[in-house]
C-alpha cells in the first residue's frame, strides 16, 4: 500500500526514544522517508528554568537517541534557534511534505503549537503521548474540569488505558540533509559539570525502569517516605524527557500489584489536568483566597535555604542532594518546600522556579502543583494551618540520620539524637555548622497569623 507522503519530519521534544512512540509511529506509517529532528534552544549561559544539571541530562538523551537512530541506519538532524523558523527552514530546505509531533502539556509548547499549525505551509499531525488520558478526557459529569485530585483519581484509576506499541524496528531517513553536532553545555556557555549526574537516555531509562520493576515497586508504599533508600522509582526525569513510555511503564507498573504507586501517575496527570484548564497557576495562586499574600522579601534566608545552610539538618540535606545529584527525594521536596513558604515566608514562586533549574525531573506542571500544595495556595492543597515541623519530620523519616550524614558530611560524626530537636543550649550541632535561622515554633505561629489575618480581609 503506498504512503500518504514521500518524506515527512518528526519533531523530538520531549519523547526521546525509539520505543512506543506515538508521532513517531504514525509518521513512519504515513511516509517513506523520515528526518528525525531536534531544536536545541538558543539561549546562553543562564536561564530561569533550566540549569547546567538538566542540560547535561538532555546531552545524553539526545547522544543515546542519536545512536539508536543510527543502529536502525538513520540520522539525527540537529539545528539551534527559534523553534517555528527552524522548522518552517527545514521544510523548504528538504521538501518535507508534513510535520509529526507529539503534544506538549505546558502553556509554552502549546503555544508553538498553535504557531506552527497557522504558519506551516505542510500539514501538521499531532498526538497526544505523554500521558495515558489527556486533560480534556476526564471530566466532571457537567463539562468542567476536576479541581480536587480524589474524584479525579477514581475517575482516572478504571479507565481503560491504551497499550504500548513496541520499538520501533525500521527507519529510513535522507543523507543529504546538514546537521549541527550533538550539544555539550559548552553549546549553551555552561561549564563542565564537576561531579556526574544520573545517565540520560533510553537505555539508562529502561535499566532503571527494569530495577524499579523487579524491587522498588513492589514495595512502594512502604518506603517511599524514607529518603535513606532507594524507595522510590526514580523514574521521574525518564517520564519528563519521554525515554520511558508512561504506557508501557504502566502496562508494567500494574503487574506489581502497587496502587499506591498507580496513584502517583494519577497525581502527575492531575497536575497536567490543571495547567491545561487553569495555566494562570503559573503565575498565580490556584485558590484566589490567596492571592495577594504579603510574601517577604527574599535576602539572607532565601541565600541560606539555596546553599543548604539553614541549621536544620533536614532541609540542608536536601537541598545539598540537589545541588549534587539533580534529584531530591519527594518527602525531602515536601518539607524543603513547606519550610521556604510557612517558616521563611518566601514566595513559592521562587522555589519553584530554583527547583525548575536544578531538577533533572523538572515538570513544569508538577513542579507548580508541589509548590503550591505546600505553600497552602494550590489544587487539593495542604490546608494553611498544616505546617510540617522539620525536627518531628526528621523524626518520622530519617530518625537514625542517615540521609542527613550522607549530604550532610560535617554532621557524620554527630549523634543523630541532635537532628531531631533544635539545639537548645545556643550552641550548633557541630563546628562550622550554622545555627537554625529561625525558630520553627515562632514561624509557624507567624504563618497561622498571616494567612487568618489574609482571609479576614477579603471576606470584608
Amino acid at each position: 500500500m503506498p504512503k500518504r507522503f514521500s518524506r515527512a519530519i518528526h519533531w523530538f521534544r520531549r519523547d526521546l526514544r525509539l520505543t512506543d512512540n506515538t508521532s513517531l509511529r504514525e509518521a513512519c506509517y504515513a511516509s517513506e522517508e523520515i528526518i528525525p529532528l531536534y531544536i536545541l534552544s538558543d539561549w546562553n549561559k543562564e536561564h530561569l528554568w533550566t540549569g547546567p544539571k538538566r542540560q547535561q541530562f538532555l546531552c545524553d538523551c539526545l547522544t543515546s537517541l542519536a545512536a539508536n537512530l543510527a543502529h536502525l541506519g538513520g540520522t539525527l538532524i540537529i539545528r539551534q534557534g527559534e523553534a517555528i523558523t527552524e522548522l518552517l527552514r527545514l521544510v523548504t530546505e528538504s521538501g518535507a511534505e508534513a510535520i509529526f509531533l507529539n503534544e506538549d502539556v505546558d502553556p509554552f509548547g502549546k503555544a508553538l503549537e498553535a504557531r506552527l499549525k497557522k504558519e506551516s505551509p505542510v500539514p501538521i499531525f499531532s498526538h497526544q503521548d505523554i500521558a495515558l488520558h489527556g486533560p480534556t478526557e476526564i471530566l466532571k459529569k457537567d463539562g468542567t474540569p476536576y479541581r480536587v485530585y480524589t474524584p479525579y483519581s477514581k475517575r482516572w484509576l478504571p479507565l481503560e488505558k491504551i497499550k504500548p506499541s513496541g520499538r520501533l524496528k525500521t527507519l529510513k531517513t535522507p543523507t543529504s540533509l546538514p546537521s549541527l553536532p550533538l550539544p555539550t553545555l559548552e553549546t549553551w556557555g555552561l561549564k563542565p559539570l564537576s561531579k556526574t549526574v544520573s545517565a540520560g537516555g533510553e537505555k539508562a531509562a529502561r535499566l532503571r525502569m527494569k530495577q524499579a520493576l523487579s524491587e522498588t515497586i513492589y514495595h512502594y508504599g512502604d518506603t517511599r517516605d524514607i529518603p535513606s533508600i532507594l524507595g522510590t522509582s526514580r523514574l521521574s526525569q525518564d517520564l519528563r524527557w519521554g525515554t520511558l513510555s508512561i504506557r508501557e511503564l504502566y502496562q508494567e507498573a500494574q503487574k506489581c500489584g502497587s496502587l499506591k504507586y498507580l496513584k502517583e501517575l494519577a497525581w502527575r496527570e492531575f497536575y497536567f489536568h490543571i495547567l491545561h484548564h487553569f495555566p494562570d497557576v503559573l503565575k498565580l495562586e490556584f485558590n484566589p483566597d490567596w492571592r495577594g499574600l504579603p510574601w517577604d522579601t527574599p535576602g539572607a534566608h532565601f541565600q541560606a535555604w539555596k546553599t543548604g545552610q539553614t541549621g536544620f539538618p533536614i532541609i540542608d540535606a536536601g537541598i545539598r542532594e540537589l545541588l549534587e545529584t539533580g534529584y531530591m527525594h519527594n518527602r525531602v521536596r515536601m518539607i524543603v518546600a513547606m519550610f521556604l513558604t510557612k517558616d521563611l515566608h518566601l514566595d513559592w514562586r521562587l522555589g519553584e522556579q530554583f527547583f525548575a533549574q536544578h531538577l533533572l525531573d523538572g515538570e513544569i506542571a508538577s513542579n507548580n502543583g508541589g509548590w503550591q500544595w505546600s505553600a497552602g495556595t494550590g489544587a487539593d492543597a495542604a490546608p494553611y494551618f498544616r505546617i510540617q515541623n522539620p525536627w518531628s519530620q526528621t523524626q518520622r523519616f530519617d530518625p537514625k540520620g542517615t540521609y542527613i550524614q550522607r549530604w550532610v558530611p560535617k554532621l557524620s560524626a554527630c549523634d543523630p539524637k541532635l537532628f531531631l530537636t533544635p539545639p537548645v543550649d545556643g550552641k550548633p550541632i557541630a563546628a562550622d555548622y550554622p545555627l537554625p535561622i529561625v525558630d520553627h515554633s515562632d514561624e509557624r505561629k507567624r504563618t497561622l497569623a498571616i494567612f487568618q489575618k489574609h482571609r479576614e480581609a477579603n471576606s470584608q
